[in-house]
């Protein structure tokens, strides 16, 4: 027997600074605050994230405590194109990995939490490799 999970919820970040990070948050990944919860950001509680969609919603948590758990995001082979030309665009430092049936890349917000974004188009991507 298992947990009959219906979809992925969200996940804490504890950041140093909650609107610091909002902005990278938001010009990073596009996550705009989620305005049904906002109330819960008001005495101290998380501020939640979400894209334009709501698939994705990320709790910031403002915290002396940072902890080092990664976050990954799947994308198109094109889309990991795009990330790297943006992050590269902006001068965030990227560490490309290939996985063999996956490629990732590798990087860290302001407050250290890693992420990944990754695409399982594996020969999509080795075909037309965004970086050298």
């Amino acid at each position: 027997m298992s947990i009959d999970l219906g979809t992925f919820d969200h996940v804490h970040v504890n950041v140093s600074n909650r609107i610091e990070a909002q902005q990278w948050y938001s010009s990073i990944f596009g996550l705009y605050p989620t305005e049904s919860l906002a109330f819960w950001a008001k005495d101290g509680g998380p501020l939640t994230l979400q894209n334009t969609s709501g698939t994705i919603h990320i709790a910031l948590f403002q915290s002396k405590l940072i902890q080092n758990t990664t976050i990954a995001f799947r994308v198109s082979a094109s889309g990991l194109r795009g990330a790297i030309k943006f992050l590269a665009s902006i001068g965030v430092s990227i560490k490309p990995v290939d996985h063999e049936v996956s490629w990732s890349i590798y990087f860290k917000d302001p407050d250290g939490n890693p992420f990944e974004v990754t695409t399982y188009d594996y020969e999509a991507f080795a075909n037309q490799p965004a970086f050298t």
